[in-house]
């Protein structure tokens, strides 16, 4: 059912690549927890988000993409949801991919509200994949942007070969530690590095709100 004067306005941001062979129903029942979270029958009852200007969850079958960008009124009891989903999706994803999920504090003004409040703003970055490896894969290509976005504000590009090298080192040995008793596929590659689109940083005050 709606949830009237909940504490949070949840975001749901990202692109999953699907499988060619993944159907609607499946997308449907993987992304079960959100739209009955909402109080929807169905996930096309449930795909459109509380803000108009967002797309909502859509399903490209051309490109055979999942995409996310929707907002729900709710509580800390969300997190709940989100393993289910990030389970079920492993099973449909064709590559690893990184969701975002956003808070946003429901009864913080950052212009009229008292400037000693702090909001209860929360910020959580989830990953879903075929497997470790896959997954594993995204976590290293966003640490090296983030970590190269950062650290060229005092060195060229050209200067960070060494640092990306020393994250791709430690992922490398996360892997190595797991393949002994998983099969992962293949090893995380050094896909990125200096000169690479990056992903933004997550600095201080309120997340902004994506803009479509």
């Amino acid at each position: 059912m709606p949830r009237y004067n909940a504490p949070f306005e949840i975001h749901v941001h990202g692109d999953v690549p699907l499988r060619g062979d993944v159907t609607f129903a499946q997308i449907q029942e993987a992304l079960k927890p959100l739209w009955k979270y909402a109080g929807a029958r169905s996930l096309a009852d449930g795909a459109t988000s509380t803000y108009e200007e967002e797309p909502g969850i859509r399903f490209d079958q051309k490109e055979h993409m999942l995409q996310m960008c929707w907002t729900v009124p709710g509580d800390e009891d969300f997190r709940q949801e989100l393993d289910e989903m990030c389970m079920a999706l492993n099973e449909l994803a064709e590559q690893g991919a990184a969701i975002e999920i956003t808070f946003y504090d429901t009864d913080f003004d950052e212009e009229e509200g008292d400037a000693d409040e702090e909001s209860r703003d929360d910020f959580i970055m989830l990953f879903v994949g075929p497997n470790p490896a896959a997954i594993m894969q995204v976590q290293r290509d966003l640490l090296v942007e983030d970590v190269v976005n950062l650290m060229e504000r005092h060195f060229d590009g050209a200067e960070l070969g060494g640092v990306v090298a020393e994250i791709d080192k430690l992922f490398g040995d996360r892997f190595d530690a797991l393949v002994n008793s998983l099969e992962l596929g293949k090893r995380p590659r050094g896909s990125g590095g200096p000169g690479g689109p990056g992903t933004g940083g997550h600095g201080g005050g309120r997340r902004p709100r994506h803009l479509h």
